[in-house]
């Protein structure tokens, strides 16, 4: 519905304005000397030409200027008000060297359908009725209003175009600016976490100890947080550039879940389509917090994490067996706020919410054909 609206207002714009010049111009014919049902007829048709002024703008204003130079050799003195209207208006389409020709050419024939209608008049009494019924200071106006309209409508753009290109500007030096800092404060000691977690696994395995899943899991996360943080830092210092990590990544995904002690399964319904790399991207990153929520806060034994292509979206549902209860919802957190930011940004559908029996869903609809 919202898609009609911004055609539907110029459209109604439009009709009023035709149906009053229309009327005004029928109105002052009939009330000067009279006129006849041609001259009534083509005053009217002048007028409603203007109802597709927008879309045709030179096309509106030949047909009126023949309607006018028609009236006139009726013998009518013509109300030149729709013609005005229609300079204003191709003007403002940027149709001025056009707008002027047509305009000369209308001048022209006025005196001589004079003549068509006083046969026994006189050449100069042809010109002294012509400049009467189409005054060459109204036309300027009328051409000059357009003209102004359509500079300050350029301007306009011009201005918006310079915000925009401003907003990108600061986008781009605030994303390199969080890139410097994410580097600083996060690369460090991610890789001191890792270090540590790959020497101490080393020495268990020199040692012929058993090495704990716990201290497994440990190294895994650092490696896969280390290759998370540069391709993060990547990517906001090439522009927005989108990491890899996508579909392909989420067994990953589950195998680490495992690898804690949750027993996390995957199914994959439906049949295998290539998706926008916006939306692949997204349901990487629904799959991951969600999987990464239920270590920290479920107390969960069973995650299950379902993928179903359709032909119109992908949907992703991640549930587990936890605490969470309706009665005890916990408060969103940062990650499930970014996880409904990503979903809406593609125009698409997500719920996280307790389930009756206990534990938490994550259920999102990515459409796959309006994402880009």
């Amino acid at each position: 519905m919202s898609t009609g609206r911004p055609g539907l207002r110029p459209a109604v714009t439009d009709w009023a304005i035709a149906v009053c010049v229309a009327a005004t111009a029928v109105f002052t014919g009939l009330s000067g000397a009279g006129s006849g049902v041609p001259g009534v007829v083509l005053l009217a048709l002048g007028g409603l030409a203007l109802v597709v002024r927008r879309r045709a703008p030179i096309p509106v204003l030949v047909a009126i200027g023949l309607c006018t130079v028609g009236y006139q050799a009726l013998g009518y003195d013509v109300p030149a008000v729709a013609y005005l209207v229609a300079v204003y208006s191709a003007v403002r389409a940027g149709h001025r060297l056009l707008t002027v020709l047509v305009s000369v050419v209308m001048l022209a024939a006025l005196p001589l359908a004079v003549l068509i209608a006083v046969v026994d008049g006189s050449v100069s009494q042809a010109l002294a009725q012509a400049r009467g019924a189409l005054e060459l200071a109204w036309l300027i106006a009328a051409g000059a209003a357009g003209e102004a309209l359509r500079q300050a409508e350029r301007r306009a753009d011009e201005a918006e175009r310079t915000r925009e290109e401003t907003a990108r500007r600061r986008a781009n030096e605030e994303r390199l600016h969080i890139a410097r800092e994410l580097h600083d404060s996060l690369t460090h000691q991610i890789s001191i976490i890792k270090v540590q977690a790959e020497v101490a696994v080393h020495l268990a395995s020199k040692r012929g100890e058993q090495v704990p899943e716990s201290l497994l899991a440990i190294r895994d996360a650092g490696r896969e947080a280390t290759r998370e943080l540069r391709a993060t830092l990547e990517a906001l210092r090439e522009d927005g550039k989108t990491p890899s990590n996508g579909l392909d990544h989420v067994p990953e995904l589950v195998e680490r879940a495992r690898a804690t002690g949750l027993d996390a399964t995957l199914t994959i319904a439906g049949q295998r389509l290539d998706v926008p790399v916006a939306v692949d991207r997204t349901a990487y990153r629904i799959v991951q917090e969600s999987l990464t929520n239920i270590a920290r806060h479920a107390a969960a034994a069973t995650a299950s994490v379902r993928i179903d292509y359709r032909p119109d979206a992908l949907a992703i549902r991640v549930e587990d067996d936890g605490k969470a209860t309706p009665a005890t919802a916990p408060e969103p957190g940062v990650g499930l706020l970014g996880m409904r930011e990503r979903v809406t940004a593609l125009g698409g559908r997500l719920r996280a919410e307790p389930r009756d029996e206990g534990g938490f869903t994550v259920h999102a609809e990515l459409p796959v054909g309006r994402a880009s």
